[in-house]
Parts: structure tokens; sequence; C-alpha cells
């Protein structure tokens, strides 16, 4: 029995090897990737040099002003950087309530919109609902701004009477020196207050709260959400026991992103407020301020050395949201790899 050897310019009857081809298309993937992931962390670091350098221009052009105040920054509530008295007390106490006031408003209508746009809307209206929520978030501030102090202002001083008629005993709501029941106080004592720019900063973090929200709970494992109502579990039923708990990582993601942009919203706040430069705890009360406000207020007038104050609460103010948002970011991407896992 004869059997046939291929020489050397003979082919083998296998054929040829399939080794080349998936080395070279094997080669342009790797080089795919390395693209790719060189591109995303080129992009990353440019945003961490940028953030960089915005913290180090703020501290540099406020280091004439902090070394004068040093240490009273934190506690002065007078604002005269002229007479080297000057301080974000105050002003940064008005800006933690607006944001805190913002986001118990906004909170629970993000996560009522987003339960019902992934919950209980009908499919053919999904996506209708969730343009007119991003569209919210493109709404200019200055636009939020005139609604509030024009229309919402006039409409809401009647709430802010009646919570200071019946929880004037919890402090947040006390307003100083005023009868409730007079109605010729309204116009003075609770127009231009925490409250009502709270509001109007709720409306605008809403849709950013809610779009995390959403995209959270509509990732909810299938499987679960079908178990939950092949044990007789109604729609509710099975909100609360699966979504809601799948999601909680989302809403607190999505809490934490509004705050920071609470924190740092301006022009709304300052169309509305009327600026006083002393700590001012009574949300309902006339008379507010916030970091951002000032700055857009005294931005103009400033002298040298008062645009170095100015720089130093911006440095404060930058700091706090960039803490907020960092917290968020974690928060939000520890939901997300949650998700994934559970799914």
């Amino acid at each position: 029995m004869t059997v046939a050897i291929p020489g050397p310019g003979r082919p083998s009857e296998a054929g040829p090897q399939p080794v080349d081809a998936p080395r070279a298309v094997r080669g342009k993937g790797e080089l795919g990737d390395r693209l790719f992931r060189g591109a995303a962390r080129g992009s990353g670091a440019v945003v961490l040099v940028i953030m960089l350098l915005v913290g180090v221009f703020l501290t540099y052009r406020a280091s004439q002003a902090l070394g004068v105040a040093k240490g009273s920054f934190l506690t002065t509530s007078a604002w005269e950087p002229d007479a080297h008295r000057f301080g974000i007390a105050a002003v940064l106490t008005g800006t933690v309530l607006i944001g805190l006031v913002a986001i118990s408003i906004a909170v629970p209508l993000a996560v009522g919109t987003a339960l019902y746009i992934s919950e209980y809307a009908p499919r053919r209206l999904k996506r209708t609902f969730v343009t007119l929520v991003d569209l919210m978030a493109a709404v200019p501030s200055v636009v939020y701004g005139l609604w509030g102090a024009f229309f919402l202002q006039g409409h809401v001083v009647g709430l802010s009477r009646w919570i200071a008629t019946y929880f004037s005993w919890i402090p947040l709501f006390e307003v100083d020196g005023s009868d409730p029941h007079d109605p010729l106080e309204t116009a003075t004592v609770y127009t231009s207050s925490t409250f009502i720019a709270g509001i109007v900063v709720a409306l605008m973090v809403t849709p950013i709260a809610c779009s995390v929200m959403r995209e959270t709970f509509s990732q909810a494992p299938p499987g679960e959400r079908e178990g939950a109502f092949a044990l007789g579990a109604t729609r509710w039923g099975m909100i609360r026991a699966v979504v809601l708990p799948f999601g909680w990582g989302g809403v607190i993601g999505g809490t934490m992103l509004g705050l920071g942009r609470a924190l740092g919203e301006t022009i709304a706040v300052y169309m509305i407020i009327s600026p006083v430069f002393a700590v001012q705890p009574h949300i309902l009360q006339n008379g507010a301020n916030s970091v951002s406000a000032l700055i857009a207020l005294r931005y103009g007038s400033a002298s040298d050395f008062g645009m170095s104050a100015l720089m130093a609460a911006g440095l404060a103010l930058f700091l706090m949201t960039l803490v907020v948002n960092f917290i968020a970011s974690s928060i939000a991407a520890r939901s997300r790899s949650g998700s994934g896992t559970e799914a």
C-alpha cells in the first residue's frame, strides 16, 4: 500500500491552513481596540486636566483674598471686601437651603415621572414622554427665571402663608415679625424667598434626575418582573418588590446629580431672590442669597481685591459641587454595575 506524500510543489489535500487570515483580522481588531482605548483615556485625561486647571486658576486668583480673610472667610456673613470684612457664611447657607428645597420637590416628581414612563405609559407614548422630559432640560435658565419671577411668585405666596400659618412651630417655616393672617404682608414678606427660588430650581433639575432614574428602572430584570406577576403581585406590588430595590442606586445617583445642578444655578435664582448678607434660615421669608447669585450681582462693580474675593467664593462653590458630583457619579456607576450583575 502506497501513501502519497505531498512534495514541495504539490498542495496538500487538506487545503491551505486558515491561520494567516484570522491573524490579520485579529490584528485589525486589536489595533482598533487600542485606538479606541487611547482615545477614551485621552478624552478622560483632557477633562481631568481642564478641571485641574480651573481649580488652579480659581485658587491663584483667590489667594489674595483668602490670605486676608483666612478662617473667617467661612464664618463671616457680611460682604464688604474693600473694608476687608467678607465671608461666605450667609451665601453658602442660602445655596444649601435652595438646593435642599429644590431636591425635596424634584425627587418625588422625578421618581413619579420615571416610574410612569417606564412602567405605566402606553408603549406608543413612551418616546413622546421621554422627548418632552428631555426638552425640559433644554429650556434656558433665564426662561425659568422669568416664569418664576412674573408668574409663579404671585401664585405661590398663598401656599407660603398657609405653611407659615400651620407649620410655623417648625423653625424652618417660621417668618420673623409677621402675622400670617394679615393679607397686606403677603407682597412684602413671602416673595423673593428661598422657597420660591427652590421651586423654580426644582423644575430645572427634575429632567436630569428623571432621566437617570428612568434608565435604571427600565433595566430591572424581566425575569424577576414576570416572576412577581406569576406569584400574583399587582403592578404596584411588582414595582415595590423588583423595580424600586433594583433602581435604588439610580434614585440616589439622580438625586445627587440634581443637587449638584441646583447648587450652581445662577440666573434663575438671581432673578427671583432679594439678596441679603445675613444667615437666613427661614425659607418662607423674604430675602435669600447664593454663591452664584453673589458672583453675578457683584462681578461688574468689583475692585481688584473684590474680584479676588469673588474668586474665593467661586472656589468654594467649585469644590462643593465637585464633591457632590463625584459622589453622584460613584453611586450611579455602582448602580449600573449592580444592574448588569443582577440582570
